[in-house]
């Protein structure tokens, strides 16, 4: 009897149901993860072209003030420029395209200027900021 028991060859229905049972939990554990990485992907790929955005409206600033050629007006304290600018990079709105809308303030310091620059699309009120101290460049006139 103790051959008989040993020489048993292939799977048994309750191995292939248990086998199946902890396949189907596992496939549900790694299911419930795939909306928080839809989410999280979104907000990186927001964030990613607002930093973008971000980076060109201070190095428009920068060159702007940098040319004492330029005519720089500061802005008035609490009272940004805004304008909106799309993730695209195109001036008009391309299909899917998300509106940034940028807030800049310059503010005259006497021998400097200093560039605040504030980015926020929809869903993020707060957004990203950055400030710069730029100072006048006489050889930067060309």
């Amino acid at each position: 009897m103790l051959i008989s028991i040993c020489n048993r060859k292939g799977i048994t229905l309750v191995e292939v149901l248990v086998s199946s049972v902890l396949i189907s939990v596992g496939v549900m554990a790694l299911l419930t993860l795939l909306p928080s990485g839809w989410r999280l992907s979104g907000t990186s790929d927001l964030l990613g072209r607002a930093a973008g955005v971000l980076q060109g409206e201070m190095e428009r600033n920068e060159i702007l003030v940098m040319n004492a050629n330029n005519a720089v007006t500061a802005t008035p304290l609490g009272a940004p420029e805004t304008k909106t600018v799309h993730g695209s990079g195109s001036i008009t709105a391309q299909p899917g395209d998300i509106p940034y809308l940028v807030q800049t303030e310059r503010t005259d310091l006497g021998a400097s200027w200093r560039v605040r620059v504030r980015v926020t699309w929809p869903g993020n009120a707060t957004g990203i900021a950055e400030s710069l101290i730029v100072t006048r460049q006489r050889n930067f006139t060309q």
